[in-house]
């Protein structure tokens, strides 16, 4: 029976792209304290989500290659695999990726943003195609941010080629007068925390959702099982490692094969 502790980074932004890799390497020592299989963090967080609004260093391909190393000689130090938020540079222009290192700090490859938000164009380009990945014999697959929201054949994609668990790195900004929850799945919430527990139940899989730990954000992290119920979620705004075990047997991807062409 496959098994696997989760622990999703519910982190505060960096305050720079040099403080978002010294926290990086806390968090993995952190979760490697916790005894997590996995660890991760939310969209781009080396070096940070870009925003129109803020002002940022264009892309350093130099900088990002230094990062991810440094990164996961820590996994590696740490037995902890990490799905790492982060940016990078393919032909000229910059994606919204995740790294995926493994437990003894090798990596495995990257899963890129393919569904672009139309507020994210001005910064970052499309990446193109989808895959899996494996930790302690389980299989888990990646969308990020809006694509896993909106666009459920990219979850569908991954637990059709096999995975137990998708993992949902993402950045939900805090917007003015937008309601402010203080429990997850609150009705008077927008769509995004009941799309996550769709996306878990429509393909029979856990669905590990985890964002930045920001006052006022209207989502928060949490994990749900293959039958859409939250067996956790970290308190809105609070900084923290959100751990839970799971029992990967009722993750039989059943739903999602049943689909059949239109």
């Amino acid at each position: 029976m496959s098994a696997l502790r989760v622990a999703l980074a519910n982190i505060g932004f960096a305050s720079s792209p040099a403080d978002s890799v010294a926290r990086a390497v806390k968090t993995i020592e952190q979760a490697s304290a916790a005894r997590a299989d996995i660890l991760c963090f939310p969209e781009c967080y080396i070096p940070g989500y870009r925003m129109p609004d803020v002002e940022m260093a264009p892309p350093d391909p130099a900088f990002l290659d230094q990062a991810w190393k440094t990164i996961a000689a820590a996994a590696g130090r740490a037995n902890v695999a990490v799905i790492l938020g982060t940016e990078r540079v393919v032909d000229g222009g910059t994606r919204i990726s995740t790294l995926v290192i493994n437990r003894d700090g090798s990596i495995a490859g990257f899963q890129d943003k393919v569904q672009m938000d139309p507020s994210e164009e001005w910064a970052y380009t499309a990446g193109s195609g989808r895959r899996t990945f494996t930790v302690n014999d389980v299989r888990f697959g990646i969308a990020i941010c809006h694509e896993g929201w909106r666009y459920p054949e990219t979850v569908r994609a991954s637990a059709r080629d096999g995975a137990q668990i998708v993992f949902h790195p993402h950045y939900h900004p805090v917007e003015p007068g937008a309601f402010r929850p203080t429990t997850f799945g609150d009705p008077r919430n927008t769509f995004h925390e009941t799309a996550v527990r769709g996306r878990a139940a429509e393909n029979t899989i856990f669905f590990a959702s985890v964002n930045y730990a920001t006052e006022g954000s209207g989502t928060t992290s949490a994990i749900v099982d293959p039958n859409g119920n939250v067996i956790a979620w970290q308190p809105y705004g609070v900084e923290g490692l959100l751990v839970a075990n799971l029992d990967l047997a009722p993750a039989t991807r059943l739903l999602a094969m049943r689909l059949r062409p239109s």
